[in-house]
């Protein structure tokens, strides 16, 4: 259930990270609530995954996993650039992210 929790936090800092660019600075309302309602329950599933988790896991696992996932909501909706490096970077989050999970006996 833990790796659960982890991996529906890392989701939801996708989700608050893609409406925070839609709030455009926190001055449109719904995308603006949508942010801080989804980063406080990422924070919360984060802090629960913490609890039975080391910090060296969860807190890299979480990240990891927003930062692929921003990666490629930035490429796929808001039409930013790709390239071969940014791809090989996000390639090597997720080897990063799958190191870290079988590093753990968790």
């Amino acid at each position: 259930m833990t790796w659960v929790a982890l991996i529906i936090a890392g989701i939801l800092e996708v989700v608050w990270s893609y409406f925070m660019k839609q709030s455009q600075g926190f001055t449109k309302l719904t995308p603006s609530i949508i942010t801080i309602i989804s980063m406080l329950c990422s924070f919360a599933l984060l802090a629960y995954a913490m609890r039975s988790l080391p910090l060296s896991i969860a807190y890299p696992v979480w990240t990891g996993i927003g930062a692929v996932g921003a990666f490629i909501i930035g490429i796929t909706l808001l039409g930013e650039h790709i390239s071969a490096v940014k791809i090989a970077a996000g390639i090597l989050i997720i080897a990063g992210v799958i190191m870290m999970k079988f590093s753990s006996s968790h």
